[in-house]
């Protein structure tokens, strides 16, 4: 196998499974996990920095970036509108509004499924590539803005659940509370 292609490989399998996972939340109740969205939360603003500061250097790449973080926080505002939250005796969980969600997705995998067809079909931009494999990403701002799409809305949504959910309280586990619960009557 020509040592090439291992490593796009490998980021293939990982994107895959990163998406496939992603794809699974945005169905049905998800617990609150505060743990859980704030290292999401951490890894999210960790990448946001580093991709900003890397193409700091181009105004036109810094604004797509920014302007996609911008409408992807918007985005992300308006899925908070449309998430369900609730308390039941398991605990605090949210039921995000799935079209957004999987909108937002779909549209940061199909460019980076784009660019990486778009790099690799053409032998000759490969052999160019420098020794920073990202640069060929970096240097489109529309591949900028939408990762600032999603990297806008993904911060405010679980900036925005960890928010509405912290005064949730989880209701007593008991025989009262199935007698008064709605769903559990015939």
């Amino acid at each position: 196998m020509d040592q090439r292609f291992i490593a796009p490989l490998i980021l293939g399998i990982v994107l895959v499974f990163g998406v496939y996972r992603r794809l699974r939340r945005s169905f049905g109740p998800q617990r609150v996990s505060v743990a859980r969205l704030g290292f999401r939360i951490g890894i999210l603003a960790i990448a946001a920095t580093l991709v900003l500061l890397a193409s700091a250097h181009n105004i036109n790449s810094a604004g797509a970036l920014l302007g996609g973080a911008a409408c992807g926080a918007a985005l992300g505002y308006l899925g908070l509108l449309h998430t369900r939250f609730e308390a039941t005796a398991q605990g605090r969980f949210y039921t995000p509004h799935t079209y957004i969600g999987l909108i937002v997705t779909a549209l940061f995998l199909g460019r980076v499924v784009f660019r990486f067809l778009t790099l690799y079909s053409n032998p000759q931009q490969a052999a160019q590539m420098n020794q920073n494999p990202l640069s060929v990403y970096q240097g489109s701002p529309l591949t900028l803005a939408i990762f600032g799409v999603l990297i806008g809305y993904y911060l405010v949504f679980y900036i925005g659940v960890l928010r509405k959910t912290r005064d949730l309280a989880p209701l007593p586990a008991g025989p009262s509370n199935s007698a008064s619960d709605p769903s559990s009557n015939p």
